[in-house]
């Protein structure tokens, strides 16, 4: 188990009720297997240059959160664990409004035409103006909302860390259903980000499985099941889909931790094809190969087809990497100490580094043409170009 997957077990039994003490289960004079690898000098062809950086609050705090920006034309909507809510523009990094919810928040930011979406730590789902941030309606739920709730104008729909996707009016906030998942004894700290797709709601939970909702009705449409729990201890038994699913075509690429990497048909649910991996980060796509940064480390290209791995690369093992985002001719990683790397899509040979934050950038980067922003731990949002040094 990596060094995040320890930290986020831990923060798990901490919040869960009716759990008293995990002393003893781990120990610091225990040798480690799993240490991070020593970075090794790289032959550069591809510098990164930072174009402008902002502070957005305190970043993702320390309740071990992943909130996500969303680049929506040309404005970064992002928010911190504090509470604090911004729009920025993408080019210039200028900030053009930002609001101070007082309240602190644990997941966001989704965003639909002039409304953008965030989940409270106390048990909230908010949506706010997206022309100055300033709230349309709040709605309680049973638990806290770990990702960014998401709308298409008749809905939005929101997870929350005790197994529960829920449905909202999206005008007025009124809860119109809830699916409730099988919640295991033991799971990671955190959730997957639904998506709306045509009449369903997607989500995967704890349990392994990826469930599609129908949103008028609150019915299940489909399920597929990405992983299946192995072992005896409870330990071994987490299948967490945590990470970014992926979208192409009717295609969804979604990962579990101890499980797999699965390709489904959404408009049946059927499995396309599948490989054994284990991560908590997420999937990203392009190129056409689907990527993957697995709990050791090891960075994967499988081909979109299910025929098999183009490349892989095992140089940043056990660094605790986040998901892989196509960027350009390249895959962009961050890893635990701050580094981000950059990726050949073609062999998966590190061509790039630069170090964005010592504190590291959990959340999901987001890549448009040569341009890459990062959202690190801190709170610093940033913006960096590709570019070739020939």
């Amino acid at each position: 188990m990596s060094r995040l997957s320890r930290l986020i077990l831990l923060a798990s039994f901490a919040l869960s009720a009716g759990c008293s003490t995990v002393t003893g289960w781990f120990s610091d004079d225990d040798f480690d297997p799993r240490e991070p690898v020593e970075l090794q000098k790289i032959s550069e062809q591809v510098k990164l240059k930072s174009r402008w950086s902002r502070g957005v609050g305190d970043g993702q705090g320390d309740g071990l959160y992943k909130m996500n920006p969303i680049l929506v034309d040309d404005s970064l909507y992002v928010a911190s664990a504090e509470g604090r809510v911004a729009a920025v523009d993408a080019e210039t990094g200028r900030v053009r409004w930002k609001n101070d919810l007082d309240l602190a928040l644990s997941g966001g930011v989704g965003h639909h035409r002039d409304a953008i979406f965030v989940g409270a730590a106390e048990g909230l789902v908010m949506r706010l103006s997206a022309e100055n941030g300033e709230e349309v309606w709040r709605t309680g739920v049973s638990g806290e909302v770990l990702s960014a709730p998401q709308g298409d104008g008749r809905y939005v729909v929101a997870q929350t860390y005790d197994g529960k996707l829920m449905g909202f009016d999206y005008e007025t906030g009124e809860v119109r259903w809830t699916y409730t998942s099988d919640v295991p004894v033991l799971t990671l700290r955190g959730t997957g980000t639904p998506m709306i797709l045509g009449d369903n709601a997607i989500a995967g939970f704890a349990d392994g499985k990826v469930v599609a909702i129908n949103l008028r009705s609150g019915n299940v449409a489909w399920e597929a099941r990405v992983a299946v729990p192995q072992g005896r201890s409870e330990i071994e038994r987490i299948v967490d889909i945590d990470g970014s699913m992926a979208l192409q075509g009717s295609e969804l690429y979604v990962a579990s931790y101890q499980g797999r990497l699965v390709a489904i048909d959404t408009r049946s649910g059927r499995r396309l094809w599948q490989r054994n991996v284990s991560s908590v980060s997420g999937v990203g796509v392009g190129f056409g190969n689907v990527y993957i940064a697995d709990d050791d480390g090891t960075v994967s290209a499988f081909l979109r087809n299910g025929q098999g791995v183009r490349w892989q690369n095992i140089d940043l093992g056990f660094r605790e990497l986040s998901r892989p985002t196509p960027v350009n001719s390249y895959v962009a990683v961050v890893d635990f100490e701050g580094y981000l790397h950059l990726l050949s899509q073609v062999d998966g040979e590190i061509v790039g580094r630069t170090k964005v934050d010592s504190n590291g950038a959990r959340a999901d980067m987001i890549a448009r043409g040569n341009r890459l922003f990062v959202y690190t731990n801190d709170g610093g949002l940033k913006a960096y170009d590709v570019e070739s040094r020939n």
